[in-house]
C-alpha cells in the first residue's frame, strides 16, 4: 500500500490552484481554510473531520474540489488514527443535514450571516422545528411556506372585510335615499321650512356620495385584494415540491454514506481480525488473506469517500436552492405587504373624499339654518293667513 506521504499533501496541492478574481485564502493555525470574496464578503471553507470531507467552495473553483478528492482513502487509516480523528469531530448531522458544532475548537470561526442585519429568511430557517407534541418535526422551509399561506389568507380576509363595508355603504345609501323622500314635516313653512326641505335633499345627496364610495371601494380596494396573485398557492406548491425533492435526494445520499461507513467498519474489523491471527495460521496463506482484506478495506474507504462527495454535492444543491427560494419568498412577502398597504391607503383616501363630499351636502343646510328668523316666519304666515285687522270695541248703550 502506498503511503499518503508519497504524493504532495492536499494542503500543498491546494495552494497551487489559482483562486478566482476577488477571492482571498486565509488558513487558521489548526488547519481550516477559509475563502473570502473581498467584493461581496461571501465566505467559503474547506476542512476535514473524521473520515468525511466537507467543503464549501467559493464560486468557480472546481479544481480545488478535485485536489481535495485526492486525499488518502479512509480505508488506509489505522484504528489509532481513526480514533484521533473522531476526537476532533466538529460537525453533527441532524435529519440528514450536516451542521457545524458551535465552539468546539477555540479557533473555529463563527459562521457569518448571508445578509447581516436584515433578518432575512435565508439566514434563519435551516434546521427543522419540532411540533408542540415533539413527535414530528417541520422543515424550516415549510415554516416559510406556512407564513406565505397565512399571508394569503389574511389578504383574503381583508377583502372580505372590505366587502362587508361595501354592503353597509350600499344599504346606508339606499336607506338615506328612501328617507329623503319621506313626507314627514313637509308642511313646515317659512325660512324653517326651507331649511328642513334642504336637509331632506342633503340626505339624498349624501346617499349618492355613499353609493359612489361603495362602488370605488369595490373597484379600487376589494378587487385588487382578491385578484393579487390568484395562482399564488400553486406557485408555493411548486417551490415546496422542488425543495422536498432535493431534501429527499439529500436523505438518500446520507443513507448511502451511512451504508458505506458501515461497510468500511466491517472491512476494517475483518482486517484487524486477520492481522491478529497472523501468528496462528500459516504465514504465506495468511499474508494473502491480509492483502485481500486490505484491498477490500481500501475499496470500502474509496466507496465511502465517493458517497460523501455525492452527499456533499446534494447538500450543496439543496443549500443553493434554499437560499434562492427563501429570498424569492421574502421578495413575494414584501410585495404582498406593499400591495396591501397601498390598497388600504386608497381606502383612507376614498374615506376622506367621502367625508369632504358629505360636508358639502350639509353646507347649504347650515347656511339656511343661519337664515331662519322666527319674526320673518310669523310675518309671512300672518300675511298669508290673516283674517282681519279690526279689533273688537265696547258696545254703546
Amino acid at each position: 500500500m502506498k503511503s499518503a506521504a508519497a504524493g504532495p499533501a492536499p494542503r500543498e496541492e491546494m495552494k497551487r490552484v489559482p483562486l478566482p478574481h476577488g477571492w482571498r485564502c486565509h488558513v487558521s493555525p489548526k488547519g481550516p481554510r477559509n475563502y473570502v470574496n473581498t467584493a461581496s464578503n461571501v465566505n467559503g471553507s474547506c476542512h476535514t473531520t473524521g473520515s468525511a470531507i466537507h467543503t464549501r467552495d467559493p464560486p468557480d473553483v472546481p479544481l480545488r474540489r478535485a485536489t481535495m478528492d485526492k486525499q488518502q482513502s479512509p480505508g488506509n487509516t489505522s484504528p489509532a488514527k481513526r480514533q484521533t480523528k473522531e476526537m476532533k469531530e466538529t460537525k453533527i448531522t441532524i435529519n440528514c443535514v450536516t451542521f457545524p458544532i458551535p465552539n468546539v475548537t477555540p479557533d473555529q470561526a463563527e459562521q457569518q450571516l448571508l445578509k447581516p442585519n436584515e433578518w432575512s429568511y435565508c439566514d434563519y430557517f435551516w434546521t427543522d422545528k419540532k411540533d408542540p407534541q415533539g413527535t414530528t418535526s417541520v422543515a424550516g422551509f415549510e415554516v416559510l411556506l406556512q407564513k406565505q399561506l397565512k399571508g394569503k389568507q389574511m389578504q383574503k380576509e381583508m377583502a372580505e372585510f372590505i366587502r362587508e363595508r361595501i354592503k353597509i355603504e350600499e344599504e346606508y345609501a339606499k336607506n338615506l335615499s328612501k328617507l329623503s323622500q319621506s313626507p314627514l314635516a313637509a308642511q313646515e313653512e317659512g325660512t324653517l321650512g326651507e331649511a328642513w326641505a334642504q336637509l331632506k335633499r342633503s340626505c339624498h345627496d349624501e346617499a349618492e356620495v355613499h353609493l359612489k364610495f361603495s362602488n370605488k371601494l369595490q373597484c379600487e380596494v376589494e378587487k385588487p385584494l382578491l385578484t393579487f396573485r390568484d395562482n399564488f398557492k400553486k406557485e408555493l406548491k411548486k417551490y415546496d415540491h422542488h425543495i422536498i425533492d432535493l431534501r429527499k435526494q439529500l436523505a438518500s445520499r446520507f443513507a448511502g454514506v451511512e451504508k458505506a461507513r458501515k461497510a468500511l467498519a466491517d472491512r476494517q474489523k475483518d482486517l484487524e481480525v486477520k492481522t491478529q491471527q497472523l501468528d496462528i495460521k500459516h504465514m504465506n496463506k495468511h499474508e494473502e488473506d491480509i492483502k485481500k482484506a486490505r484491498r477490500k478495506s481500501t475499496q470500502a474507504g474509496d466507496d465511502l469517500m465517493h458517497n460523501v462527495d455525492l452527499y456533499n454535492r446534494a447538500q450543496s444543491k439543496w443549500f443553493e436552492e434554499m437560499v434562492t427560494t427563501s429570498l424569492e419568498l421574502e421578495r413575494l412577502e414584501v410585495e404582498r405587504v406593499e400591495m396591501i398597504r397601498q390598497n388600504l391607503r386608497q381606502y383612507t383616501t376614498l374615506r376622506h373624499e367621502t367625508d369632504m363630499f358629505n360636508q358639502s351636502t350639509v353646507e347649504p343646510v347650515d347656511q339656511l339654518l343661519q337664515s331662519v328668523d322666527p319674526a320673518r316666519d310669523r310675518e309671512l304666515w300672518v300675511r298669508e293667513h290673516k283674517t282681519g285687522e279690526l279689533r273688537p270695541v265696547d258696545m254703546d248703550i
